[in-house]
């Protein structure tokens, strides 16, 4: 049976996150699996590479699955652009090694994270970016920033209950792009992540830009493994999951 591997585009803010609900909620994987029914005729179970929480969005999301079907890569995609909602789109598809698996065959995941950082709210900003209206200092957060890259134990950056095999992570990135007051730019891409765990970055970072925490106190958050130690998680509205490397 034919394996395929597509990458997604979508605007997450009228669904509940990546997942299927057993209540029936909106999600994205809902949608693409009941497009991809309707196209080759049979059920389909698409497996994503990133389970993106409800109102983030998407520009390079990967998901596989297996279909039989006889219609050429770029067939499949059209015919599924033409019943996919508004909201979600199909950017590329190709077909995959047997191998091939969109979560477990991922090396790493790029993600971006906007802060609209000025006294006067921007509506054609609402809902791409978190508005931030008290002033941010740059520097300082930049500083923190460089505290996060690497292997760290992030259990304070992960929502709590959430069950994991081990919160350790590594980031290879967290870079703060931008001006205050203007829009500023959060790059973090790492091996994988925890549940919230770019938003509570993004959170403690804005705590660390506004004074509330110093610069150095991430160090001792890291250290404390204690989700309370940590700042507030961010909106989601705000972050896109940008490029999944494999």
């Amino acid at each position: 049976m034919p394996k395929f591997r597509l990458t997604l585009e979508y605007d997450g803010r009228d669904f509940e996150g990546w997942q299927v609900q057993s209540d029936g909620r909106r999600t994205v994987q809902g949608a693409l699996e009941a497009a991809v029914a309707r196209v080759v005729g049979q059920p389909v179970r698409v497996v994503g590479a990133s389970r993106t929480d409800a109102g983030v969005h998407a520009e390079g999301q990967v998901a596989s699955f297996d279909a039989k079907t006889l219609l050429a890569p770029e067939v499949l995609a059209r015919a599924l652009n033409g019943v996919l909602p508004w909201d979600v789109a199909v950017v590329d598809l190709s077909e995959a090694p047997d191998h091939f698996h969109a979560r477990r065959s991922a090396r790493g995941k790029l993600y971006r994270y906007v802060i609209w950082n000025h006294p006067r709210r921007s509506p054609l900003r609402s809902d791409r970016s978190w508005h931030v209206a008290r002033a941010l200092d740059v520097g300082a957060m930049a500083q923190a920033a460089e505290v996060l890259r690497g292997t760290h134990d992030f259990t304070s950056f992960q929502a709590v209950g959430t069950p994991t095999r081990t919160t350790v992570r590594t980031l290879r990135r967290v870079d703060l792009a931008g001006e205050a007051p203007g829009e500023l730019v959060l790059w973090v891409e790492g091996t994988a992540f925890l549940r919230h765990m770019v938003r509570i970055l993004a959170g403690t970072l804005v705590d660390v830009g506004s004074g509330r925490l110093p610069p150095e106190a991430l160090v001792s958050i890291l250290a404390a493994r204690n989700r309370q130690r940590a700042g507030r998680t961010a909106v989601a509205r705000a972050l896109t999951l940008m490029r999944v490397d494999y």
